[in-house]
């Protein structure tokens, strides 16, 4: 019996941890399934599951002394994909933000800081906002952040307003 509950365990841990994955595919649908050529563009994908990463989030945040507010956002997050883009260009950058408004998704807020550009997008339905694009461009490295969960608008302008006055 002790056996078949250290299998089970070995598997169990086996099949979350399978999720955290880095690759050099893209994770995110338009950059994977576009057909596009992106010019010598180098992808690296990374998806971490949120029980394992939730709690180092909140440590982080916490020991940055970070508002609860914004820790209490992260409760809200079910999902998180990054894409970095090494050799991405303007193009690029351009397309996927029009990709993004054909997608319904409604630009909140763009923050400048230290000659980055942060770009905050969001698909809402009714009060529901159930994905968040963080798009951050930076000369020729791309960072996108895909989060998904349940927000409000206030929860969204609350991490823009703390975005803000760092």
């Amino acid at each position: 019996m002790k056996i078949c509950k250290t299998i089970f365990l070995i598997i169990t841990v086996t099949f979350f941890m399978q999720s955290c994955v880095v690759s050099e595919k893209p994770n995110i649908a338009y950059f994977s399934g576009s057909g596009r050529d992106f010019k010598g563009a180098k992808f690296v994908s990374i998806n971490v599951p949120l029980f394992l990463a939730k709690p180092y989030i909140k440590k982080a945040l916490r020991e940055g002394g970070e508002d609860e507010e914004l820790i209490r956002l992260v409760k809200k997050v079910s999902k998180i994909r990054v894409l970095t883009v090494e050799n991405g260009d303007r193009t690029m950058l351009k397309d996927f933000a029009n990709y993004l408004n054909n997608n319904n998704y409604e630009e909140w807020a763009m923050i400048k800081h230290n000659g980055d550009n942060v770009n905050i997008r969001v698909k809402q339905k009714g009060d529901a906002i159930k994905n968040m694009m963080i798009t951050v461009n930076s000369d020729k490295e791309l960072v996108f952040v895909d989060i998904k969960g349940s927000f409000t608008a206030d929860d969204i302008s609350r991490m823009i307003a703390s975005a803000k006055d760092k």
